[in-house]
């Protein structure tokens, strides 16, 4: 059953029209899981305040007096340009499961979806919701509406980890700097102020910054916080001075960093070069932000749910931290302890990309035990 329903999931083109525009959304998906939720007498909710960008939570009530669980999973994958073969066909091959988005991540979908519907014949006394939501990979715009109007006990996020449990992952923080200069034709050297050439400045101190910030106490499981530059453009002809220079950056942090403590070390650095660089000026704009995230080791999801990963591995799971951003730093803000714990495979983003049919099978029971232990 999990993998047939994997396989359909596959199946359905889901690219983030943020990311690749004329995608073709989360609609088809959507309606594909809310019927297979509606069909084995799910409670189903579709919300959409972004049309054409419908997120589903399905409720199987319990009787009540027992704790609430939320499983989370995007609808979204990246996009299908460069994929090595059909993206959607969803093939078999050696125990693999193969297309776009069967890693990263509909096998967790799967297989959070069909312990959902196993756990409901157990006669809970909690409430188990399933959030499948849109807009992971570019905004995370899902999951933010659908915490807006539901909440639980706890929540899992079915994201790839190899079913290792992942309890800390990075966050980051975009800004666009602008240098400015002064626009001149290009014999006037005494008029213009190259802006490009005063770029150049602050490129070589944000390279210092992240040799700073790799040198530091980092995080045990994170390590330490980063810096890059992302993009750059600037000027308009051979024979003109520029009169601008945009920088876009992307400052990645652990716990204890903030988007708020990033840009001031950001200001604080192009300040130093508008008193020692002639002609040094700045603006910053500041782009996205995301928290890091740390959940609380000894929370009780994250020992009920390690409690059952050992008993189906054999072993305590091995304990991981993500360098890269997830909605569980949104859960972590909306007072919903959470962790993060999903199915093996690779080549999430790449060329070829595949999920281990056994590991999700795996999760699925992992999951089953979890509810049933949790919501009981």
């Amino acid at each position: 059953m999990i993998l047939d329903l994997l396989r359909e999931l596959v199946g359905i083109d889901s690219v983030n029209p943020g990311l690749v525009p004329g995608g073709a959304g989360e609609g088809a998906i959507a309606d594909h899981c809310a019927r297979w939720f509606g069909e084995r007498g799910f409670e189903v909710h579709r919300l959409e305040e972004r049309a054409g960008r419908p997120s589903i939570v399905a409720i199987a009530r319990g009787s009540g007096g027992g704790r609430s669980l939320m499983f989370n999973g995007h609808l979204d994958t990246v996009g299908l340009a460069g994929y090595d073969g059909d993206p959607l066909a969803a093939e078999v091959r050696d125990g693999q499961i193969h297309g776009r988005g069967a890693f990263d991540m509909k096998g967790g979908l799967a297989a959070m979806m069909v312990a959902a519907h196993e756990a409901t014949r157990l006669g809970l006394r909690g409430d188990v919701l399933v959030a499948c939501v849109a807009d992971e990979e570019f905004g995370s715009h899902g999951t933010e509406e659908v915490l807006r109007h539901f909440t639980a006990d706890a929540a899992i996020v079915a994201e790839p980890s190899h079913l290792e449990l992942t309890v800390a992952h990075k966050g980051f923080a975009w800004f666009e700097v602008e240098i400015e200069g002064r626009a001149a034709h290009g014999s006037r050297p005494d008029l213009g102020i190259d802006a490009i050439v005063k770029a150049g400045h602050f490129l070589v101190a944000l390279e210092e910054w992240q040799r700073r910030l790799g040198a530091g106490d980092g995080h045990p499981l994170l390590g330490t916080g980063s810096v890059h530059a992302s993009t750059i453009d600037g000027g308009q002809e051979a024979s003109t001075y520029p009169a601008r220079c945009r920088v876009t950056l992307e400052r990645r942090t652990i716990p204890g960093e903030t988007t708020e403590s990033a840009r001031a070390e950001l200001e604080a650095l192009l300040d130093g070069l508008v008193a020692t660089v002639p002609d040094f000026r700045y603006r910053v704009v500041q782009g996205l932000g995301r928290p890091p995230f740390q959940a609380d080791r000894e929370s009780p999801i994250v020992a009920c749910l390690a409690a059952q990963a050992d008993k189906e591995l054999g072993h305590p799971p091995v304990i991981r931290g993500e360098p890269f951003w997830t909605d569980c730093a949104l859960y972590d803000a909306a007072g919903i302890p959470c962790v993060l714990y999903g199915a093996g495979g690779e080549g999430a983003h790449a060329a070829t990309e595949w999920a281990d049919a056994a590991s999700v099978e795996r999760l699925a029971r992992i999951f089953t035990a979890t509810i049933a232990d949790f919501c009981a």
